[in-house]
């Protein structure tokens, strides 16, 4: 396992942008794959974007084109830029890391939580209207 701190969080009005930091206690290029989840009160976690260890993402219907998922590799730092924000993207926001070298044609496949065992702390978003 790793350990995942998130940063970037806070409170915007629709339209506008956020920047979510995911700081690793080791680099995770080769040896984790990557994602970013989120839950709103009352509703179940679900997969926002993904990255496979060769830097294949993916992203969930409701964000695409608008949420981006980078990584650093020098700084062990994955990122999640959130453009166009909408009241529906209010969540607590989450980062998490798969073991092992993952590597996929079809990058949808990896918004499943299940197949993640190291979580951070979760960072806030909220988006008014």
């Amino acid at each position: 396992q790793v350990h995942l701190v998130e940063s970037g969080g806070g409170s915007v009005q629709a339209g506008g942008s956020l920047r979510l930091s995911c700081a690793a206690s080791e680099n995770t290029s080769s040896n984790f794959f990557m994602a970013w989840f989120r839950q709103a009160p009352g509703k179940e976690r679900e997969g926002v974007a993904g990255m496979d260890s060769v830097g294949t993402t993916g992203y969930a219907d409701s964000v695409k084109g608008r949420f981006t998922m980078s990584q650093d590799n020098q700084k062990a730092t994955v990122y999640l830029q959130m453009n166009s924000l909408q009241p529906q993207d209010t969540a607590m926001y989450y980062c998490a890391a798969g073991d092992g070298f993952r590597m996929t044609r079809r990058p949808e496949l990896l918004l499943q939580a299940s197949d993640y065992n190291s979580w951070g702390q979760g960072t806030q978003v909220t988006v008014s209207s």
